[in-house]
């Protein structure tokens, strides 16, 4: 009784194709960049965008930190209380489309600094475009230091003077 019926004689009873559900919600747009598909806005803070910017500036070779030699001292008193600023040395500033970055550094002692400054610049272009999915219109990169290599493990001071 409560069998399907064909409306054609030879034709065969099938059920009917069905699509695969789809990962996400059925809003959810992954990775088209197409903002028109959908209504809203995006709004992403300055902090987050630096972030990301300096996430990018350390991976670097050669950079050994970023912000100026007073900026690190601060940090260094913000750390040892507990509090930590991860943007230190990166500053930017964010439209509807477009973002700028300024980013001052110290470098590695033996690097050439404008491989590094370039390699910098790369870096940020590269991780914010694709991470924030904003439009770089410049990154200034300022090497404000470097950092000289310490001295040697085996060496001690005997009366002020070092020991050869």
């Amino acid at each position: 009784m409560d069998e399907p019926r064909n409306t054609s004689a030879n034709a065969p009873v099938t059920a009917a194709p069905t699509a695969p559900a789809p990962a996400g919600p059925a809003h959810a747009v992954t990775g088209t960049g197409d903002a028109a598909v959908i209504g809203g806005r995006n709004s992403i803070s300055e902090q987050a965008v630096a972030k990301v910017a300096a996430i990018a500036a350390r991976a670097v070779p050669g950079v050994f930190a970023l912000g100026n030699s007073s900026g690190r001292a601060l940090g260094a008193v913000r750390d040892a209380v507990g509090g930590s600023n991860a943007t230190s040395g990166v500053h930017v500033e964010v439209g509807e489309r477009e973002v700028a970055v300024d980013i001052s550094l110290t470098a590695v002692y033996g690097n050439a600094l404008t491989v590094v400054a370039n390699n910098v610049r790369a870096a940020v272009y590269g991780a914010v475009e694709k991470l924030v999915g904003l439009r770089v219109v410049e990154v200034n990169v300022e090497i404000s230091d470097v950092q000289l290599p310490t001295e040697p493990t085996g060496s001690a001071q005997v009366g002020g003077a070092k020991a050869v």
